[in-house]
């Protein structure tokens, strides 16, 4: 079992409806999804560039994916969890864009927006107890030799190499895209998430999410509000 502290909005929020439908599943509620074929992208097209960030869940990574260390317990991770959310305000990003990342895309913020990074260092620091330390193999995954001295030095600190000074907050909607479908993509997803890009996005809550093996679908355990945001 390994846990994760995701962004993610509400179960209700119409953004984790749409994305859930985009990526084709709702990790809230484990409901798949079928791709619609689009006259630019065939459906199984669609289902194979969305397979990656379908397995994880519409989310942004803020703790990544770690066992439990051996001193703690579940229920010790949800009381801490609990407490942090109820004392740590929500607030918003000013605004969401559509990015595109390397090969993959994402929504993203307009710009460096420094209470994100600082809620973000936060979560990494307090959680950190409760991690187990990488195995090897964990750490060879990362291919620490492709990563820069500042990524290598949190990977073996923090266990992530995308934390602290090099974290990049995105909420990932596709895999790797070949560079003759970017266009295409591009243009598919700016229509489909017309309506939440150019605004802010309110950082409303706290998710816990599991993943039961490695390998399996990762789904929202809990979903916490924020202090001063609507559960």
């Amino acid at each position: 079992m390994r846990y994760a502290l995701y962004f993610s909005p509400s179960k209700d929020d119409p953004l984790t409806d749409a994305a859930s439908v985009w990526l084709g599943r709702n990790a809230f509620t484990g409901e798949t999804y079928p791709a619609p074929d689009h006259e630019t992208l065939p459906a199984h097209e669609q289902f194979e560039l969305t397979a990656d960030p379908r397995r994880y869940g519409f989310h942004a990574t803020i703790k990544a994916p770690f066992e439990l260390a051996s001193s703690v317990t579940e229920k010790d991770l949800m009381t801490v969890v609990e407490d942090f959310a109820a004392k740590t305000p929500a607030f918003d990003i000013p605004e969401l864009v559509l990015g595109q990342l390397g090969r993959f895309f994402a929504l993203v913020p307009g710009s460096l927006h420094q209470p994100l990074q600082d809620f973000a260092a936060k979560v990494v620091k307090s959680f950190e107890p409760f991690r187990a330390a990488l195995s090897e193999a964990d750490i060879i995954r990362r291919k620490p030799e492709r990563l820069s001295e500042s990524q290598r030095n949190n990977l073996m600190r923090w266990g992530y190499p995308y934390v602290m000074d090099d974290f990049g907050f995105h909420m990932t909607l596709t895999g790797q895209v070949p560079d003759e479908r970017a266009e295409v993509m591009k243009a598919i997803l700016t229509e489909r998430f017309a309506a939440f890009t150019g605004r802010p996005l309110r950082i409303s809550g706290l998710a816990v999410f599991s993943e039961e093996a490695r390998g399996a679908p990762f789904k929202v355990h809990t979903w916490l509000p924020l202090a001063g945001a609507k559960s």
